[in-house]
């Protein structure tokens, strides 16, 4: 079974199989379109070497000159998406400007290894054969995967989505005592999403990957409760408890500064004697 990892911080939202859930993979009109702005910028910086390359070496033999220009051309056309999907988090500068992400099969970010052969099998099937085996690629494929995610085992999503809407969790009767006692603390925003959004379709993962992620997401979680809930209590319930009780005392709190606000005002409005 493929590794299921949940990562939770400012950047990243949800990943692992939560992302897989609520991320969409890319159409194939919004992968042409980020392509498209990944050739011409990668069109721009090789005319940009090769005239570098070709100033420096004029003084010296052809041989010299055309190792600068191979170097050059290695260095922008995999070099540059390499790293900048190493660096970004499966984005490059096409992806940036249209919402676009690769991520590994299991959904969880690419490596340097998934990227390095993402644009390896890339120069090939985009610049020898001219994006052909990209596109038939892309058309036949369940996730519009290209031939370099086939060879990588990766896949590109839409960040930029609206998330359905998720109920707000329930609390189990019989850990109510124990989560209004406890202190919690506020989740990072990102860890709190991937619960809400694992609680609310838990049920259409698989059994293994549904225990696999609850299991994380409890680990994750308990690192800010204290004491932990009794022992023998199934994850999903814990998970349910921690944020409707955080949902409550967040609810709570809410509410007392909109009454500190109103007598603030109402003070403000009498009249000085």
């Amino acid at each position: 079974m493929s590794e299921h990892r949940v990562l939770a911080n400012t950047d990243d939202l949800v990943t692992g199989e939560a992302v897989a859930l609520d991320l969409p993979p890319a159409s194939v009109g919004l992968r042409l379109v980020s392509g498209l702005i990944d050739v011409f910028t990668e069109l721009v910086l090789l005319g940009l070497v090769v005239l570098v390359a070709y100033v420096a070496a004029s003084s010296s033999d052809e041989a010299v000159l055309a190792a600068v220009s191979v170097v050059g051309t290695v260095a922008v056309l995999v070099g540059w998406p390499t790293t900048w999907e190493t660096v970004a988090r499966g984005r490059t500068v096409g992806k940036l400007a249209v919402g676009l992400r690769t991520v590994r099969d299991d959904a969880g970010p690419i490596s340097f290894r998934h990227a390095l052969v993402r644009a390896l099998v890339g120069f090939v099937e985009i610049w020898v054969l001219y994006g052909v085996p990209a596109l038939i690629s892309s058309l036949v494929t369940s996730k519009g995967k290209r031939v370099g995610d086939l060879a990588a085992g990766t896949y590109v999503v839409r960040e930029r989505f609206a998330f359905p809407g998720v109920r707000p969790p329930y609390m189990p009767q019989r850990l109510a005592g124990w989560a209004s006692t406890a202190d919690i603390a506020p989740l990072p925003d990102g860890l709190a999403l991937g619960v809400r959004q694992f609680l609310g379709r838990a049920d259409s993962l698989n059994p293994v990957s549904r225990e696999t992620l609850g299991l994380q997401l409890t680990d994750q979680v308990l690192r800010h409760v204290a004491p932990p809930p009794p022992p023998g209590e199934h994850p999903e319930t814990v998970l349910a408890a921690v944020l409707a009780e955080r949902r409550r005392r967040d609810e709570a709190r809410l509410a007392r500064d909109e009454q500190l606000r109103t007598r603030l005002r109402g003070r403000a409005g009498q009249p000085r004697r």
